[in-house]
């Protein structure tokens, strides 16, 4: 069903996958109106949102997702709500009350602005880490929603996700001030990849300080299948038509959707490979350290992180949960989201795999620029 003549909120709509979740929305719906909710907005993306779009209008609210007066006029007179935007640390760079107050709290007050301005309906962006793994490595391959699984949750992002998916959907049915209900859902995106993302950017830099030899973090075993943003942006879209639609309403209402696509299951470090290789990446053949010694190291590092935090904020580079993150098999299918959404992975691989590329052969380009000119 369309989205015509609705207005919706994106936050973080300046974000990775923000922008493309707008551009989406641009493209194929008629919407009376766009709001872009950042805390930084940038110029020149709104300018050329606005020049590329018709009729529909593109509203900025700048601002912080805890500032309450900032989600009153932004929410006011909406019907949808994409909440994209969250704090992401798995490094422990992130004070914890930075990460509880936006992810969590800024979550609860959205869906409490929902309700005081009757918007109807709510889409929350999850996480794959919500799910685990757990911190003893246990693997699902090629799980769904109710595969059952105990995860111990570790990193203060993972948690701060988990309990914000869970006020989204406790949120369902609730009773808005004009007195319809609330309808909320919450998308569970695998590792999301493609122009634009900073973590794929960030192992390319690793590689041309290593000679152009990417690190390898994870096993080649450790299977998992990340999915390209584009796909995302469509799985919000479909949600978002479903939740529109009095039929599905109810069946999309309160529920949570793993969303992947067709990317070969690959371990993190080979998927890197995969993107990096056609300009010229090479990739070490096993990682640098055996499993055990590695997990010893990051437990020393946690502990040095703890005895230095009364005076220096220090965030090794890797810690014990996210080396079991990167060692452990964790793939799960799309199939309930392909049943419930209407969602269908749009970009192939290898479309996404050429984009991706495209985009980091510009980025390696001013790289070499840059050092030229030191």
């Amino acid at each position: 069903m369309s989205l015509s003549g609705d207005v919706c909120v994106v936050t973080g709509a300046c974000g990775f996958l923000g922008e493309h979740l707008v551009r989406l929305l641009l493209e194929e719906e008629k919407l009376a109106e766009i709001r872009l909710l950042d805390k930084n907005i940038r110029s020149e993306l709104i300018q050329d949102l606005k020049d590329k779009q018709s009729e529909t209008q593109v509203s900025v609210f700048e601002g912080d997702i805890r500032d309450v007066d900032l989600l009153k006029r932004a929410c006011r007179g909406a019907s949808l709500i994409f909440h994209t935007a969250s704090l992401i640390d798995v490094l422990g760079k992130v004070e914890y009350s930075d990460l509880y107050g936006v992810n969590v709290k800024g979550t609860q007050m959205l869906l409490q602005t929902c309700i005081q301005e009757s918007v109807s309906s709510f889409i929350y962006t999850s996480s794959i880490e919500v799910a685990g793994p757990n911190p003893r490595g246990d693997p699902i391959v090629n799980g769904n929603e109710q595969t059952p699984y105990s995860a111990c949750l570790k990193f203060p992002y993972s948690r701060t996700k988990k309990e914000a998916e869970e006020l989204c959907l406790r949120s369902q049915g609730e009773v808005l001030r004009d007195g319809g209900r609330l309808a909320t859902c919450a998308l569970r995106p695998m590792y999301i990849f493609g122009a634009g993302c900073r973590f794929t950017l960030g192992h390319m830099r690793n590689g041309i300080q290593n000679g152009d030899v990417l690190l390898r973090a994870s096993p080649r075993e450790a299977l998992v299948n990340p999915v390209y943003v584009g796909n995302v942006a469509l799985a919000h879209l479909q949600a978002a038509r479903a939740l529109r639609d009095p039929q599905r309403r109810a069946t999309v209402g309160g529920n949570m959707y793993y969303v992947a696509d067709d990317t070969p299951p690959v371990s993190y470090s080979d998927f890197n490979h995969a993107v990096l290789a056609p300009l010229g990446f090479g990739i070490q053949e096993k990682p640098s350290m055996p499993f055990p010694v590695l997990y010893f190291l990051c437990f020393l590092m946690e502990m040095l992180q703890v005895l230095l935090r009364p005076f220096l904020r220090f965030a090794p580079p890797l810690n014990r949960q996210l080396l079991t993150m990167l060692s452990t098999s964790f793939s799960f299918s799309y199939q309930r989201a392909k049943r419930d959404l209407g969602y269908t992975p749009r970009y192939s691989w290898e479309e996404a795999r050429k984009t991706t590329t495209d985009w980091l052969a510009i980025m390696l380009a001013k790289e070499r620029a840059q050092k030229k000119t030191k």
